[in-house]
């Protein structure tokens, strides 16, 4: 069977049951955050054209959005331990479309610096408590269930884009975020009517004592669930470095325009609809350290030869190739939901995912600072080698 006969027989698989709904409505809000998060890579060049902003900065402001999208998940791993998934990624959807209500009218540059981070604090609600509740409901197919979840976030981040270049082109660049707030609160208000609602479990005190961190923290130090949360450390650098100023290298560097620099970010993410099930579909086939070398070898000479490459279709074949990376996602939240004890799942994603994105939110400052000095090139180069590091790390894994 071909990629694509197995991708249609997995997701023939997650739709049985009367499930279907439920992972429609998680993928699709899912979908809605990330396409968000995207666009301001695109936007980019605007925003820094009417705040004045160096390529620190504007690295910078990045870094504050995935930095606030790191922050909220621990918290929203605990509340989602606590009460209803259903209410906390209905909140985060709200609480984004309000805060790009509030980066629309930013006056000033810090008025948008502090508007972006409360855009990533509301996506950070989501993502532990979509991977509690599809852990419940796919317990035996995790992999394929946050597989295709993440594939539609990849539909969001290859279709939204795009259509705020051309707004932000034809209007301005406040239009290329406006429209997405009626839809994230049409999507707010889709998880609050499909979602099953749970009771809540009555134990804040003790999901916030220190008895009970201790003992998170002790089932994470077991087994390879910190060597992985490194891995994935590493990973969340190298992405969130390559996404934040991809399309600003692309016109600054490659001279091509913001449309069709747009055009090939989207590309990016286009990719990875079809890779992220595919990946999550092998892990739970074959294993972490198998599934995980296959998609982080090709992005190690994509980066590498970004540098030297010129010209549209030269482009788009090496976006391409760095893109199979966006399978890991898939494969390490796999492991790390398969691996951490039910009881404690939204806490210790919570704590893994927190400190490693928080960790990782410095790589688009630090790029944005090494691209400043006019070493762009150079940079990607550096993400190639941290790739490997990675690819060597993934290499001393089991199995299973």
């Amino acid at each position: 069977m071909g990629p694509v006969g197995s991708l249609r027989g997995e997701i023939g698989s997650l739709r049985a049951n009367g499930r279907g709904p439920i992972l429609a409505t998680v993928a699709g809000g899912w979908g809605m955050l990330l396409g968000a998060r995207m666009i301001y890579p695109v936007l980019l060049p605007y925003l820094r054209s009417s705040f004045d902003l160096s390529l620190t900065v504007a690295g910078l402001l990045v870094t504050v959005l995935w930095l606030g999208s790191a922050l909220g998940q621990l918290p929203g791993g605990v509340l989602a331990d606590r009460y209803s998934e259903r209410l906390v990624m209905a909140v985060g959807a709200a609480v984004v479309a309000l805060a790009l209500c509030a980066v629309i009218a930013a006056p000033t540059a810090a008025v948008l610096f502090l508007a972006t981070g409360l855009v990533g604090v509301g996506q950070s609600l989501y993502p532990i408590a979509r991977i509690t509740i599809l852990s419940k409901i796919y317990p035996d197919r995790i992999g394929s269930a946050l597989g295709v979840t993440m594939a539609t976030g990849d539909l969001g981040q290859t279709v939204l884009p795009p259509i705020a270049g051309a707004l932000a082109a034809a209007i301005a660049w406040q239009a290329g975020l406006g429209f997405l707030v009626p839809l994230l609160l049409v999507a707010a208000i889709a998880l609050w009517v499909v979602l099953p609602a749970q009771r809540s479990t009555g134990t804040t005190g003790e999901t916030l004592s220190a008895d009970h961190a201790r003992h998170v923290l002790a089932e994470l130090r077991r087994s390879n669930m910190a060597f992985v949360a490194f891995i994935l450390f590493l990973y969340i650098l190298i992405w969130q470095s390559f996404t934040g100023l991809y399309p600003t290298y692309l016109v600054d560097e490659k001279e091509l325009s913001s449309t069709t620099a747009g055009l090939l970010f989207s590309g990016f993410f286009a990719v990875g609809v079809l890779v992220k099930p595919l990946a999550g579909a092998a892990y739970d086939r074959i294993g972490i350290r198998r599934s995980l070398v296959a998609v982080l070898v090709g992005p190690i000479a994509g980066l590498a030869l970004l540098p030297v490459v010129e010209g549209f279709w030269a482009l788009a074949g090496i976006t391409a190739l760095v893109s199979t990376m966006l399978g890991s996602g898939a494969i390490t939240q796999s492991f790390l939901s398969d691996a951490i004890p039910q009881e404690i799942r939204g806490t210790g994603l919570g704590v893994v995912r927190t400190s490693a994105a928080t960790l990782g939110a410095a790589g688009p400052v630090a790029f944005g600072a090494i691209a400043d000095r006019g070493f762009f090139n150079e940079g990607y180069l550096l993400l190639a080698a941290i790739m490997a590091l990675v690819v060597l790390l993934t290499l001393r894994l089991p199995d299973e």
